[in-house]
């Protein structure tokens, strides 16, 4: 069963490009014989009624396991769609979303009464306006450049994503800020890329320090457990938890950390509440050296 559903998604995936080749044919005009046309809307037919072999005998097993028609049916689903294909689908999704509420000029998403948004979206400002100009003036370049009208429209297409990635991604980062809730719980995110989330009762003490950490990775997670969620190269705060907090990497992979470091666009008014977060749970004085100024400390 597994073979066939594999031998079904590359040879669905491999029409829906053609498909896609075709429809950019007819688009500058291309003759295209009324035979080939119909040969690929037939081709079709074949691994999509292919693909309701394996979904029926999953609904079935799953029905079989107690499972309501409704739940048996999305494990279905997801037995038979890759799990990085509905990663990238739900990232699309979400994505696409931000990028309106942005566009709407809706607040912002997850914070509600009593919360505190830390917003880290204008230390990396310049950076993404940078590859924005970059990908403006490639999508151009490449317009004057390539000759071929069919491939010339396979990279405008693309070109054109790109442009509108750079732009959402930045508009999902300035619509889900860190959340530092009414409770004292933590809600670190970066755009729809990442969320990690940390109850009150696991955060011991926050500081401000100011650090340049290397690598360059969105969420570079050190040996000794400790998380860098640099913007712009850098970080201001440095929560220490009681004990480790699992999360979901960008990709997909779960990992735990006990040291969560993190820039915020103000982030003193972040170090107040969590430190006062954490005097609510435990009752004991904050250090001081948690209110004082930032630290110089660059790996």
């Amino acid at each position: 069963m597994n073979t066939l559903r594999g031998t079904i998604r590359w040879t669905l995936l491999a029409l829906l490009l053609g498909r896609v080749a075709l429809v950019l044919c007819l688009a500058y005009g291309a003759a295209i014989p009324v035979p080939v046309m119909h040969a690929v809307e037939a081709s079709l037919l074949a691994p999509a009624a292919a693909l309701a072999v394996p979904l029926s005998a999953d609904y079935r097993r799953h029905r079989r396991d107690g499972m309501t028609p409704r739940a048996a049916a999305r494990e279905a689903v997801r037995d038979a769609v890759p799990v990085s294909l509905r990663r990238l689908t739900v990232h699309e999704v979400r994505l696409l979303t931000s990028f309106c509420r942005w566009l709407t000029r809706r607040p912002p998403h997850g914070v509600g009464p009593g919360d505190l948004a830390v917003r880290y979206a204008t230390g990396q400002s310049f950076v993404f306006y940078g590859f924005l100009f970059v990908s403006v003036v490639e999508t151009v370049a490449l317009a004057l450049l390539i000759p071929w009208p069919v491939v010339h429209a396979v990279f405008l297409v693309v070109d054109i994503w790109g442009c509108y990635f750079v732009i959402a991604l930045h508009a999902s980062c300035a619509v889900h800020p860190h959340v530092v809730a009414a409770d004292g719980s933590l809600r670190l995110r970066y755009g729809v890329l990442l969320e990690i989330r940390v109850p009150a009762e696991l955060i011991a003490r926050a500081r401000l320090e100011r650090r340049y950490p290397t690598g360059g990775r969105l969420a570079q997670l050190h040996d000794d457990g400790a998380l860098d969620l640099s913007v712009g190269g850098q970080t201001t705060v440095t929560v220490q938890l009681s004990e480790p907090v699992r999360f979901v990497r960008p990709l997909g992979k779960e990992a735990e950390a006990r040291v969560l470091r993190f820039y915020a666009d103000d982030p003193a008014p972040t170090v107040t509440a969590l430190t006062a977060s954490t005097q609510r749970t435990d009752g004991t004085p904050a250090p001081p050296e948690q209110l004082g100024k930032p630290n110089r400390d660059q790996n």
